[in-house]
């Protein structure tokens, strides 16, 4: 006969028949209840047992007991799952399971007919990178979720401000360029992201005294591109400024098929320091973000709406880094193009 106690889960009256105590001590250890007065030597016990025996709790049961389920959902828009954003979720992903929680993502789509994941999984916080709709935040809170981030209801905004395109269009400026291009990515699933660098960037250049700025999207195997790179340089461009590091790499290729020299004919400067940035030559000037660093504070985010615990501060993560390589230098043909 097979012996079925190496099959069954092994439970907390198990654990407290083995060390000749009560259950509703060991559940007191197991659960670390506030309020119980268990010496530091019986709950060691009750740990190290538990350990031997290969308890494993109960899910449902703990959660039923707790009110929590340790389930952290985190809506993301339906954007391309690039090393950014990646590193981001893996980095909030690990913060969130070395605090005992679980992160689920999530990807709602408007023609989808499933329920929401909120309603099915009743997790303790759901969370977006981009906010929620009023709609979304009525269907969370009829779920019975309170904790949202972020919180609809707060008045001060604590959402992430990019100022890259800032520090693109400074050094752009910085090394003599006066006729400057910005390239964007076609991809429609960007389509806000794309239009708010966009517009960062001819801000920060109108305010430099650079207007005004060309643009145009294009795709990473667009056959046109070429064409368009030719049509900046006979406008004077001299330097462009792109969405990301892989328009800016699609730029630069461009460049170098029509036997531009790069930096000194035209400079290329990206955005996100993509392990791309350094594997392509010459190599790209680019913006740097934590994407790792912005990712373990929305896990911190997360726990302190799910604990009551004050929410983080803001700190390093939340700025942006020039980082020079040798695709953007001052045009040496003549000087500035104004």
């Amino acid at each position: 006969m097979s012996d079925t106690s190496t099959t069954r889960r092994v439970t907390a009256a198990d654990i407290a028949r083995s060390l000749g105590i009560s259950r509703a001590t060991v559940g007191f250890v197991l659960n670390d209840t506030p309020g119980q007065t268990i010496s530091e030597g019986t709950r060691l016990r009750v740990i190290e047992e538990a350990k031997r025996l290969g308890y494993r709790p109960h899910s449902a049961a703990r959660a039923l007991a707790s009110g929590r389920t340790h389930l952290i959902l985190m809506v993301l828009p339906d954007w391309p799952l690039d090393f950014t954003l990646r590193r981001n979720i893996e980095e909030a992903s690990l913060a969130l399971d070395e605090a005992g929680y679980s992160l689920i993502t999530y990807t709602p789509h408007p023609t989808g007919a499933a329920r929401p994941l909120w309603e099915t999984l009743e997790p303790d916080v759901v969370m977006s990178l981009t906010g929620f709709a009023p709609d979304q935040v009525a269907s969370i809170r009829a779920a019975g979720i309170s904790a949202i981030i972020p919180d609809p209801d707060a008045s001060e905004d604590r959402a992430y401000v990019e100022d890259g395109p800032r520090l693109q269009a400074e050094h752009l400026v910085a090394l003599g360029h006066r006729r400057i291009a910005f390239a964007g990515s076609r991809d429609p699933r960007i389509a806000d992201l794309v239009s708010t660098r966009r517009a960062t960037f001819q801000r920060a250049a109108a305010g430099l005294g650079i207007e005004p700025v060309l643009t145009a999207d294009f795709d990473y195997a667009d056959a046109a591109v070429p064409e368009l790179i030719a049509h900046w340089r006979d406008a004077g461009v001299t330097a462009v400024a792109a969405y990301n590091d892989d328009i800016a790499a699609t730029t630069l290729g461009a460049a170098l098929r029509l036997g531009l020299r790069v930096p000194d004919e035209l400079a290329v400067i990206g955005y996100d320091d993509t392990p791309l940035a350094t594997m392509i030559e010459p190599q790209l000037s680019t913006v740097r973000i934590d994407t790792a660093g912005l990712g373990r504070f929305s896990a911190a985010l997360a726990i302190s709406a799910a604990t009551g615990r004050p929410a983080p501060e803001v700190g390093p993560e939340f700025t942006s880094e020039l980082i020079v390589r040798a695709s953007t230098r001052a045009p040496t043909n003549g000087g500035p193009v104004h």
